[in-house]
């Protein structure tokens, strides 16, 4: 794509990043960040006269030096589009319609330079496939009152700023730096602050967060927390330099300015104990400061050689006078091939690149440079010499030379060395939240997978010496049967036969094999015995698993609790086969990193990281829901609201007293105090099945539960009253909080809370729903819109609802297929496995799977509501695609994706 407008930052731009979303008030100004990475792009346009230095974006590229032993990335600094500030608009190509979407547009405040303006150079259309970068407002808005708060506190900005004790007001620069509408941004804060779970607010305030989703309410959960660190280090340094003296108030509010930690570096570096001074700092202390100022008041006055002190280094000779300075005297290489003599412009480097070259970098196998035009230093010279600090009369030749030399000097030892870390900074930061984002696109896909329900399975984690480990489950995923077959020894014959046996004692049709060691082997054994009708009459078919972390696991503390007298190897085939049963009750009790998803973990904030998946797992957990008298501790922690101490008080309290009869008896347990139980209430269910048949007490043998609280400390015990009673409401997504609002709402419509989810009360409500709007009944009840939404959607639900039952099971099959029967043009159906910056792993059971490049993922290919994110595909999704090429060799796959399967 080209683009040739140009560019100018004196005129602000609004950010939008939808059609109806009112223009923000203000320019958004980036921080500048630490990033480590780039691209070379040479620049052909003319700059004028520039505000700010930072302004200038550099290109991109990496070329190793012909002089130096190892290989080296160079990075190349273009001045076109500013790097700090704006993400371009792109437009779609012809054909489609022409809607420009613009993100991220930021634009960064240098400390003490300004008056850089640069047109914005041509850009050629990338050979590399990218897609409309997302919006940053990533906010489901149908039925939400844009541009208009509600609940919003009042004075709350006020209090924030005077806490922070900063000159910027912190909702307005996290409206900005996060494309979100103030008023959100303040709501957002407040029930931050009020210790609410992102699960609870997404779920139950969606009308005060605009109906955000969750990694949008995240995303600004976590810049609020980067600009409260940045205060706080702020008041730190102010300390750190009122106690040296040398703090002045220009200085202070200079730092109180400063946006990011890396603005606040680049102010304070030059105070930090221990560092070299300042040349200017180095020549006051010399005494030169008189001289400087006649340089620039009274050239003509100025005779240098009065300032000589032979003897003093600084001042022994005219040279060093004029410089204020004593003049100085005389690994896995083959991976890293890509990036030999790598160069690319900073607009078009794609994330995994960056990281890439990172990596290589820190291992000292690559050398990066970030190349910025030579033109940009003499238009810098030029502005400064002619405008910035021009002598009142003019200067001696000998004088407009210091001058000269000085600016040469800070260009080359300070200007553009800032630059090369700004742009750098930039890059690695949109790298690594590029990266953290697949890693938790990738994971709430997995935990999200259908669940295999009712069926007897057997799970198998293969392998050759050791033998195949086997476990029989069953629908309840209860271990029925453990074994060792060794089905790849001289007596596979006698093993199969024992196998036959097995599956034929215990009813069971369904196989679950890992994807480790001798998979493809055990694969083609089943595979035979069910062609040759080995296991009649059974209709026997299985399906490959990714069994990443269960050897992990099965070492586990928690593996040991749960599986005390079973060896560490069949713990493992036991959890492969519950990665099938239920995903999600199985997958948390491994650490998401483990589990085989994204790329490059090693090169990404290793904090960040777990965070973001920490609070996936949390998100995927709640909103599923879990049955308080079935779910085991682990699972129960992941619960908003729970944590370790939590879950346990609540297993203990479930074994010392039966089942629980509501979800209000969970204001007994020890620890549970309101804002938690508000919080993990309306994610917790019971489940009268499950209440009456669970292994616990019954009901009607359970004795009265006393109606106390648990102690808190300095407190004694408070009493309370309790309900010993079942309320029907308690098994679905309503909140207690809203319990008042169904019992009026179903005395609208006629209906009682008995058949929660049968067909006479799903009609009643449609009926009502026909004949009324949603805002008007909302009204009549005296809630929101959205609250009344999510009472209706748990009235009418049937018993037992789950999210996971519209996303895709574990395929099960009865061939297999090998790379030798591919050619190229076959289109064939499978399923994505993993999703990396570059492309998308798919499973076509051959063994091996293939890889759909970035470049083959186009919109046309997509569904509508998948063509916004910077990839659109994720684990578990179903599609159809065509061979492009196999590489037997080396054992690739090159495919082309079709369409996606709903």
């Amino acid at each position: 794509e080209e683009d040739n407008e140009e560019w100018r930052p004196s005129e602000p731009k609004t950010k939008t990043c939808k059609a109806d979303r009112p223009p923000a008030s203000k320019k958004l100004k980036a921080p500048l960040k630490r990033t480590t990475k780039r691209t070379e792009a040479q620049a052909s346009t003319q700059p004028q006269a520039p505000e700010d230095p930072t302004h200038l974006k550099p290109a991109v590229l990496c070329k190793p030096a012909a002089e130096e032993k190892t290989k080296t990335a160079h990075v190349l600094a273009n001045t076109g589009k500013s790097v700090l500030p704006a993400r371009k608009k792109k437009q779609m190509k012809e054909g489609q319609k022409k809607k420009a979407t613009e993100t991220d547009k930021c634009s960064s405040e240098g400390s003490s330079l300004s008056g850089f303006k640069l047109k914005k150079e041509e850009q050629v259309e990338d050979e590399d496939f990218t897609f409309d970068e997302p919006c940053p407002k990533k906010q489901k808005t149908s039925r939400a009152c844009l541009g208009h708060p509600t609940f919003s506190p009042s004075s709350a900005a006020q209090t924030l700023r005077n806490e922070l004790n900063m000159n910027w007001d912190l909702i307005e620069l996290l409206s900005n730096l996060t494309c979100v509408e103030r008023w959100v941004c303040e709501n957002i804060i407040m029930l931050l602050r009020e210790d609410n779970t992102v699960p609870f607010v997404v779920r139950y305030r969606k009308d005060m967060i605009n109906h955000m989703d969750a990694d949008s309410v995240r995303d600004v959960q976590l810049v609020y927390q980067e600009l409260c660190s940045l205060a706080k280090k702020t008041q730190s340094v102010i300390q750190t330099l009122k106690k040296d003296g040398v703090l002045t108030t220009d200085l202070e509010q200079t730092l109180r300015s400063c946006r990011s930690v890396d603005e606040l570096d680049h102010v304070y570096a030059p105070y930090k104990k221990g560092s070299k001074l300042t040349k200017a700092r180095r020549a006051k202390a010399l005494g030169l400061e008189v001289a400087a100022s006649a340089l620039m008041e009274t050239p003509q006055t100025l005779d240098l050689r009065k300032w000589l002190k032979p003897g003093v280094e600084g001042l022994s000779s005219v040279e060093e006078v004029a410089t204020g300075s004593s003049q100085a005297k005389n690994k896995d290489i083959d991976k890293f091939q890509l990036y030999c003599d790598f160069t690319c412009n900073i607009h078009r480097i794609q994330p995994h690149q960056t990281l890439a070259i990172n990596r290589g970098e820190s291992l000292k196998i690559l050398t990066v440079k970030v190349n910025i035009p030579d033109r940009v230093k003499s238009d810098f010279s030029r502005w400064c010499l002619n405008s910035r600090w021009r002598p009142k009369t003019m200067p001696r030749e000998e004088h407009h030379l210091i001058l000269k030399n000085a600016v040469d000097d800070s260009y080359k030892r300070l200007i553009q060395p800032f630059l090369s870390r700004s742009y750098r900074t930039k890059l690695t930061s949109a790298a690594e939240k590029e990266s953290i984002a697949m890693f938790v696109r990738n994971l709430r896909q997995r935990l999200l997978a259908g669940p295999v329900r009712g069926s007897i399975i057997m799970g198998v984690d293969p392998g050759y010496k050791h033998g195949c480990k086997l476990a029989i489950l069953s629908p309840t995923s209860q271990i029925l049967h453990t074994d060792i077959f060794y089905l790849h020894a001289s007596s596979q014959q006698r093993e199969a036969e024992k196998l036959r046996y097995l599956m034929s004692k215990y009813s069971c049709t369904k196989v679950v094999i890992g994807n480790g060691t001798a998979c493809r082997e055990t694969e083609s054994l089943f595979a035979d015995l069910i062609s040759r009708g080995n296991f009649h009459p059974l209709d026997v078919s299985y399906c490959i698993t990714n069994e990443a972390g269960a050897s992990i696991y099965s070492v586990s503390p928690e593996a040991v609790k749960e599986m005390p007298d079973l060896d560490p190897n069949l713990r493992s085939a036991v959890s492969i086969a519950r990665r099938v049963q239920d995903p999600l009750a199985e997958l948390v009790k491994i650490d998401p990193k483990h589990i085989g998803i994204g790329t490059y973990q090693h090169d990404v904030s290793t904090s960040a990281l777990k965070a973001a998946l920490d609070g996936v797992v949390q998100e995927c957990v709640s909103f599923v829901g879990v049955d308080i008298n079935m779910c085991s501790e682990t699972l129960m922690r992941h619960v908003a609201g729970l944590n370790v101490g939590r879950a346990r008080s609540i297993a203990e309290w479930r074994e010392q007293n039966g089942p629980f009869i509501n979800r209000e008896q969970l204001k007994l347990v020890k620890g549970m105090g309101p804002k938690t139980y508000q919080q993990c209430a309306g994610f917790i269910r019971i489940n009268p099945q499950t209440r009456c048949s669970c292994k616990y007490l019954t009901v009607s043998s359970l004795p009265c539960v006393p109606a106390k609280a648990a102690a808190k400390k300095g407190k004694g015990k408070a009493v309370i009253s309790v309900s010993t009673s079942f309320n029907p409401l308690d098994q679905t997504c309503i909140h207690p909080e809203s319990y008042h609002v169904a019992q009026r709402f179903l005395s609208i419509v006629g209906g009682s809370t008995d058949p929660i989810g049968s067909s006479q009360l799903r009609q009643r409500v449609e009926n009502k729903l026909r004949s009324s709007s949603m805002e008007e009944l909302a009204k009549t009840v005296d809630t929101s819109t959205e609250t009344l939404q999510l009472i209706t959607d748990g009235l009418t639900q049937p018993p037992g609802f789950d999210i996971r039952q519209n996303f895709g099971q574990a395929d099960f099959k009865q061939g297999i297929v090998s790379m030798s029967d591919l050619q190229v043009g076959t289109v064939l159906t499978g399923r994505v496995d993993n999703t990396a910056l570059f492309g998308a792993f798919v499973d076509i059971g051959v063994g091996r799977s293939g890889l759909i490049h970035k470049s083959n993922i186009t919109p046309d290919k997509l569904p509508v509501n998948q063509r916004r994110r910077s990839l659109a595909l994720g684990p578990g999704e179903r599609v159809e695609v065509r061979v492009l090429n196999v590489d037997h060799q080396r054992g690739r796959i090159g495919l082309d994706l079709i369409r996606v399967l709903q």
